[in-house]
């Protein structure tokens, strides 16, 4: 620092002068500070309830706005209210690896969020089992069902076995829900062919793609059938083939015509049959205007996770511009592909569910922003595909809204949406959206 000249130093005017300067910098100093300390506050945080002092509207409408969950699956029948394993609440069956599923975050984080229902205190995993066992179940499936907010559920009834063990579309509706039919074509054309078979016909391509077509056709003719839905990607992966030759179909159906008469049921795992089935419901589906949904991303034991990205169905929707791809489970692990397919087709859509409660709450908030990074906001459907257990959609509603909450509210604080923009983008990925793609047509409930 510049020394001050002794003769100015003991000049009074200077020294009042100087006094003044330095109280001048002190202000700036302290204003400066001010504004630093301004710009390093944290973004706003959601609590565990999502309460902050701030963004109320955002707050109440992510928390109370009704939604239509685009991929359910049904409820187990009360007799058959203990024929899964409680653990699959997370993800399908994992074999000897279940038993570990209670040790996981996205388990510990789920036992308090379902203790605060039935009414316990930090509890355990066994703590939850026994107390839902010895709630009555239709106690139990209201206790979960009704906060959810769920105005409309796209029910997948899934294959036939489920029908023994699970309600039918129609028993959902006493939850004060809209519920519509999602039509699986893999399981369809499963049951088509075993008809064939034991009807002691021949099992031949010509058979199996009338009565598929017909089949196709019929459902897409009901009101309450929005959309069909492929399994491919755990069957043979989502590499679906833009053609195949009669000769290699053929082949296929000849080695399930040999399995049938082994096993007396088949499963279609044969890739050019399954591509070719794919195919043809893709046509019928945009002659009838119906979305197709696509299982893509995780999944249990049967996927291959490097074909499940959607990356490798480019071709496939770019050769069917008519058709409506909905790419289910926001592609987990393979978000971005999903939100970059959603964002250069005009005719893809993503949704995001399945993750809820499978995956912890930082790593759904991971999910979500890269959801946001690139796919158009009214091209984003919601779902929980929640299954057997009623507290699959609580957990599916409650984490999904709390996720979106939180990374909105980062979004504002950061400048780069208002509290307007993020309320509208809530209410059209819980509900609009799906209203408009599936053509429901329903009104948004006065709750």
């Amino acid at each position: 620092m510049a020394k001050v000249d002794k003769k100015v130093k003991d000049a009074k005017p200077a020294k009042t002068a100087v006094k003044k300067v330095k109280e001048g910098k002190k202000a700036v100093k302290a204003k400066d500070s001010k504004k630093e300390k301004e710009l390093k506050k944290p973004p706003v945080k959601a609590k565990e309830n999502g309460t902050t002092d701030d963004l109320q509207t955002l707050h109440r409408t992510a928390f109370n706005f009704p939604a239509i969950d685009n991929n359910g699956h049904p409820l187990l029948l009360e007799s058959q209210r203990d024929a899964v394993p409680f653990e699959e609440l997370f993800e399908a069956d994992f074999g000897d690896a279940m038993k570990d599923v209670p040790f996981t975050v996205p388990a510990l984080h789920a036992v308090t969020q379902m203790g605060k229902v039935l009414g316990l205190n930090d509890p355990t995993w066994d703590d939850i089992k026994r107390a839902r066992s010895e709630t009555g179940y239709t106690t139990l499936c209201e206790m979960y069902m009704n906060p959810t907010k769920i105005a409309g559920v796209l029910l997948d009834e899934g294959p036939a076995y489920v029908a023994e063990m699970a309600h039918d579309w129609t028993w959902h509706t006493r939850f004060g829900c809209t519920v519509r039919r999602v039509v699986r074509i893999e399981t369809s054309a499963e049951d088509i062919m075993e008809d064939i078979m034991e009807r002691g016909d021949a099992l031949t391509l010509e058979s199996l793609v009338e009565e598929y077509t017909n089949l196709l056709d019929d459902n897409a003719s009901r009101e309450e059938v929005v959309a069909f839905k492929s399994s491919a990607c755990y069957r043979t992966g989502l590499d679906i083939s833009l053609s195949d030759s009669d000769e290699d179909v053929e082949a296929c159906l000849s080695t399930l015509s040999d399995e049938y008469a082994e096993k007396g049921a088949v499963r279609l795992v044969h890739k050019p049959l399954n591509d070719y089935l794919v195919r043809i419901c893709l046509d019928v589906a945009a002659q009838y205007n119906k979305p197709v949904q696509f299982h893509t991303g995780l999944a249990d034991k049967e996927i291959t996770l490097t074909r499940s990205s959607p990356a490798h169905m480019q071709p496939l929707i770019a050769a069917h511009p008519e058709t409506t791809f909905v790419l289910l489970h926001s592609s987990y692990p393979y978000t971005r592909d999903d939100g970059y397919l959603t964002l250069i087709y005009s005719n893809v859509f993503l949704d995001f569910g399945d993750m809820f409660p499978a995956i912890s709450g930082h790593s759904q908030q991971a999910v979500i922003r890269q959801m946001f990074a690139t796919a158009p906001t009214n091209k984003i459907l919601w779902s929980t595909d929640s299954h057997w257990f009623p507290e699959s959609y609580y957990l599916g509603s409650l984490q999904s809204r709390q996720a979106l909450f939180t990374v909105l509210s980062e979004m504002i604080q950061a400048g780069e949406l208002t509290e307007k923009q993020a309320v509208a983008m809530v209410e059209n990925v819980l509900f609009h959206n799906s209203n408009r793609v599936y053509g429901l047509k329903l009104d948004v409930p006065d709750w």
